[in-house]
This record gives structure tokens, sequence and C-alpha cells, in this order.
């Protein structure tokens, strides 16, 4: 009973960030701002979420199924935010006027 509390706990907090996630993404402004949105709340709600479902369902197959999903979210969802941030600082769409320190302006122009 205990348990079935935490995972409904979990899966609703996991929920939330998913959602603080999307809104993030459809609020900010800046390239950087929705790359954070993007990455951040929505990993965390998914690891949430994922230990939610392996204490539910209390199966060490379950758990075996989730792990590779965690980690392949957990080594995509940075990879793809850094290509993205590039790729803007590339064409121009970020706002050079808030990087506190700009490591690629001698690398790339």
């Amino acid at each position: 009973m205990v348990v079935d509390v935490v995972a409904l706990v979990l899966v609703l907090l996991g929920a939330l960030l998913c959602v603080t996630a999307g809104i993030g993404l459809l609020r900010f402004g800046d390239v950087p701002s929705r790359l954070h949105a993007a990455t951040k709340p929505q990993v965390l709600g998914l690891l949430l979420i994922a230990t939610a479902v392996a204490l539910s369902l209390r199966s060490w197959t379950v758990v075996a199924s989730l792990v590779p999903v965690v980690l392949i979210q957990l080594a995509t969802a940075p990879l793809s935010a850094h290509m993205v941030g590039r790729q803007a600082y590339r064409n121009g769409t970020i706002d050079e006027g808030n990087l506190v320190v700009d490591e690629l302006r001698d690398a790339e122009r």
C-alpha cells in the first residue's frame, strides 16, 4: 500500500515536470532557455515516472526494460541539446549580449 502511494506521488511529480518542460518550450524566448527547459525537467520527469512504474509493477523484467530507456534518455538529451545550441550559435540566433563567456567566438568565425 505504501509503495503504491509512493509510485503515485512519483508519477504525479514526473508528469508535472514533463508539463513544465513543455510550457517552458512554449514560453521561453531564446534558444538556451528553451534547451534548458527541454532537457532538465523532462529527463528528471522521465526518471521519476520510470521509477514509479518499476515500483508499481514490482518485476525485475520491467526494471530490466526501463533501465535502457532511462540510460538512453540520459545519454541523448544532453547531446541533442548541445547540437541544437551549437547550430543556433552558428546561425546567429543566440543573443550574444546575454553570453557571459563566448568560448566559440574564435573557433567558429
